[in-house]
């Protein structure tokens, strides 16, 4: 008897990273790619329409980091289970994908044979993180933030301006008065000696903080 097929949605802003992984994942019987999709939000509504099994997540798109997708997702294709796909396997966010709702982590240089045993044991209801890469995880979070002298409340806000949000809407969302936003954000732009929200981000990203 034959397994039934999984459906994998691939969300990933380069396209030759999309060709590679459906490639690589097309010489196995029992997956099937069922879309594509190249931002947060086409991820977001890519899942409630085609509501696939398993998503393979890239972390940093252009308009989202995994975390709001993840929420996305949940929010309106409840059962999907989702794997972080990252290039970045120390990246800051990676914790927060795995608050968020992520089933696994799997850098894209790992071998076909990890990557399609991690997308069966998830669609078949495993979390499949091992208890020290949480741990680390955090670690790096808590380092990196450090290193700018960043504290939590800081970067989740700083998290929202990257992902286009308004100081109103991270007021409304985070249960803060709008002084209170600008405030944090003025602090959070003099810690990464930057001149305004642009050059904020960019520092951020450098520092593999977004």
């Amino acid at each position: 008897m034959s397994e039934p097929t999984v459906r994998v949605l691939v969300v990933d802003d380069h396209p030759i990273v999309r060709d590679g992984v459906a490639l690589a994942l097309g010489s196995t019987s029992w997956i099937t790619v069922s879309g594509y999709a190249s931002s947060g939000r086409e991820a977001i509504a890519a899942a409630e329409r085609l509501r696939p099994d398993v998503v393979l997540l890239d972390l940093r798109l252009p308009d989202m980091l995994a975390p709001e997708v993840i929420r996305g997702m949940r929010a309106h294709a409840s059962g999907v289970k989702v794997v972080v796909f990252t290039a970045y396997p120390e990246h800051a966010a990676l914790e927060e994908a795995l608050g968020a709702g992520a089933r696994s982590v799997v850098v894209k240089d790992a071998e076909r044979s990890d990557l399609v045993d991690v997308i069966q044991r998830v669609n078949a209801g495993e979390r499949v993180v091992r208890a020290d890469l949480e741990h680390d995880l955090n670690v790096v979070l808590t380092r990196k933030l450090k290193e700018s002298s960043l504290t939590r409340r800081e970067y989740e806000i700083l998290r929202r301006v990257a992902m286009g949000e308004t100081n109103p809407e991270i007021a409304e969302v985070l249960g803060l008065t709008r002084n209170t936003v600008k405030t944090y954000l003025q602090r959070t732009m003099e810690k990464l000696n930057a001149r305004n929200r642009v050059e904020a981000l960019a520092r951020a990203s450098e520092r593999g903080i977004l």
